[in-house]
């Protein structure tokens, strides 16, 4: 079930006039991005090499192999970057990549299926998990909180879910 990459940052843009790019990194620490090259495009045509020029606001400003021009940086902007899963570090049991999480089977503690972990979602106070499935007209976003999820089964392919009363039809 789990992806042979992993996304670890997005190309805000290009940085400067020389080439350079404006680099967001999703890394637990940040600049440990530029260690676990090549990073891959999406679609995996293209890889680069990562060089990390300084910090900036919001991430680091960075060269990226191949990319010479303003134009070409411009070009790149949005671009989301994986790296080889091989290339990182192992996770505490309590810790998961966002990549294992999608397409997880979600189950109540009463073994009643819920539906399908469709995306992680970040926005500062603690991760969502967008879950969608049968009997929802819309998706259903729970907290990923040892509370809501006490329990996730990758070599099963599901987690169990404990959701806050009425969160769920």
């Amino acid at each position: 079930m789990a992806e042979t990459r992993v996304c670890v940052g997005v190309i805000g843009g290009s940085f400067g006039v020389r080439g350079e790019v404006r680099l967001k990194s999703f890394c637990a620490e940040p600049e440990s991005i530029a260690g676990y090259g090549p990073l891959f495009t999406e679609d995996g045509k293209r890889s680069f090499a990562v060089t990390l020029t300084r910090a900036v606001k919001g991430g680091f400003a960075a060269r990226l192999t191949g990319i010479a021009t303003k134009e070409q940086a411009d070009a790149l902007k949005g671009v989301r970057l994986h790296a080889d899963r091989a290339a990182l570090p192992a996770l505490p049991d309590d810790e998961f990549y966002h990549a294992d999480l999608i397409g997880l089977e979600v189950l109540d503690t009463g073994g009643k299926v819920l539906g399908r972990v469709r995306a992680v979602h970040d926005h500062g106070a603690g991760d969502l998990l967008e879950i969608h499935g049968p009997g929802l007209t819309s998706t259903v976003l729970l907290p990923f909180t040892a509370a809501c999820v006490p329990t996730v089964d990758l070599a099963a392919g599901r987690l169990i879910a404990d959701p806050p009363e009425g969160l769920f039809p």
